[in-house]
């Protein structure tokens, strides 16, 4: 087994949160993402910022695509470059694996606003246009990540919390009467095959993230990714995960909380054990398949709690 965070930390200090990282989870570090330091720094903000051939910039309402780059969209990307110099400076000698994570083509569909205000979900041929620009953006992304970490094996994290809400027409237009329309999963499996392949093209391996239940996966399972990271107290021990676990996906189950309560590391592995035994696995055949993570992002926590799970994950994977 190994361990790693979701990729979201509390705190405004990148460069002692790569240091706190670093000192806890060498073998499978994660670029910590620091949303406390305002939205150019947050999930939305720093996938935007990879776009390649398509702006943006905030509006009241939030994210907005634009015809030319906006001070915000430029914010992003320095605060970006910014960091990945911090990454350079801190870790340009690790030698083990190193996660950056992304938001997928489905969660910007549903957050990120077309011109005239409606979320990108509602026109397929903008979907489309974002999924293909967030492919070649992380494309660039891996090789510039591999150029400044030349003996780290890089992993892409594509976070995507709002795909199951995509998939069942469960987000809401602008007005917040309707909802948009159902994007059906032969669509969906393409956007996120095009950044799938677009990670592994470059030379890095892709891994597909979302703490949100009823993960579609099926769908998942057949996109590309390489491992399926998912919080475990959502996930029901059913046939589409022993199928998929069968079929070679890694599984990264969040075990221990994101948020400041108490917990009992042991008691999680436990948990995690009963699951896989569900599924008709033993400990024999998903130990070393197996990277254990908090259930979702710790930016909401504590600075001592976020080390706290951190460290007992460290502990646990050790043992």
């Amino acid at each position: 087994m190994r361990a790693t965070g979701v990729g979201s930390m509390p705190g405004e200090d990148l460069h002692e949160t790569l240091r706190v990282v670093r000192g806890i989870l060498p073998e499978l570090l994660f670029v910590p993402e620091l949303p406390a330091r305002g939205v150019h720094s947050g999930m939305i903000g720093r996938s935007l910022a990879l776009l390649d051939g398509l702006s943006a910039d905030l509006q009241p309402a939030g994210w907005r695509l634009l015809d030319s780059p906006g001070l915000d969209h430029r914010r992003a990307r320095s605060r970006l470059d910014q960091d990945l110099d911090a990454v350079e400076e801190q870790w340009n000698d690790h030698d083990g694996t190193l996660k950056q994570q992304v938001a997928g083509p489905w969660t910007l569909a549903a957050t990120v606003e077309l011109q005239r205000g409606e979320k990108v979900l509602a026109d397929h041929g903008a979907r489309r246009d974002l999924a293909e620009s967030l492919a070649v953006g992380i494309g660039e992304h891996v090789a510039d990540l591999r150029r400044r970490t030349p003996g780290a094996t890089v992993v892409v994290q594509v976070d995507e919390p709002m795909l199951p809400a995509v998939l069942n027409a469960q987000v809401r237009t602008a007005s917040g009467f309707g909802r948009y329309r159902t994007v059906y999963p032969p669509e969906a499996d393409a956007g996120l095959r095009a950044v799938a392949d677009a990670v592994r093209e470059a030379g890095g391996t892709p891994v597909l993230h979302s703490c949100a239940p009823d993960l579609p996966v099926e769908l998942l399972a057949g996109a590309g990714f390489t491992a399926l990271s998912f919080d475990l107290s959502l996930a029901r021990a059913d046939d589409s995960w022993a199928e998929a676990f069968e079929s070679g996906l890694e599984l990264w189950p969040g075990i221990l909380p994101s948020s400041d309560e108490t917990f009992d590391d042991a008691a999680a592995l436990r948990r995690l054990a009963a699951w896989m035994d569900r599924l008709g696995f033993g400990e024999d055949a998903w130990h070393d398949r197996v990277v254990l993570t908090p259930t979702c992002g710790l930016a909401g926590a504590t600075p001592a709690h976020a080390r706290r799970a951190l460290s007992a994950l460290a502990d646990i994977v050790g043992a």
